[in-house]
């Protein structure tokens, strides 16, 4: 089935455009994903995006996911609630000083519980910090959202002092 998508692009370009969320009900600590994790990784994508019918690694292969965290350039973190882990925030160090959050979400436990406003900051946070394997500092963070991802997600993001600076209409199939 085709459906109509909207894409939203966003960005913040200085750190203290960044407006903290308010802290959530237990304390978050943010765990670097490391080469060897790709079946855990994997395992929460999964699981954030299944609700909001992400399909773009859905199809990936152990070797892939395992290539993704090879990348330098690319650094996953996931959010831990005691022992269980709340979602994750992937970068993209890009060149020119920019960060791309590319992947955001919470597992559905978490999910209107109190934590998104807190993990997109550290998640911002931990952009803000990202030097470029050249050693720029960075100069910009960016994101996109879909009308597919939870309702939430825009209000999130505008919150913490996201702008939106792009949209496209796209078809897509849902599977």
């Amino acid at each position: 089935m085709l459906i109509d998508v909207t894409i939203t692009y966003l960005e913040m370009t200085r750190p203290d455009e960044l407006v903290p969320g308010r802290l959530p009900p237990a304390p978050v600590k943010m765990k670097r994903c490391e080469p060897g994790s790709a079946a855990l990784l994997r395992s929460i994508y999964d699981r954030i995006g299944a609700p909001h019918n992400w399909i773009g690694r859905s199809g990936w292969s152990e070797g892939q996911w395992d290539e993704l965290l090879a990348r330098r350039e690319v650094q996953p973190w996931l959010a831990w609630v005691d022992q269980a882990c709340a979602g994750m925030v992937e970068l993209e160090v890009q060149s020119g000083g920019d960060v791309e959050i590319t992947v955001f979400g919470l597992v559905p436990e978490f999910v209107d519980e109190g934590y998104g406003g807190h993990v997109l900051t550290l998640g911002a946070q931990l952009a803000w910090r990202a030097e470029s394997p050249e050693g720029e500092a960075t100069r910009r963070v960016w994101l996109h959202t879909s009308s597919l991802d939870h309702p939430h997600a825009m209000p999130n993001y505008e919150r913490r002092g996201f702008r939106p600076f792009r949209t496209e209409r796209k078809q897509r199939e849902l599977p």
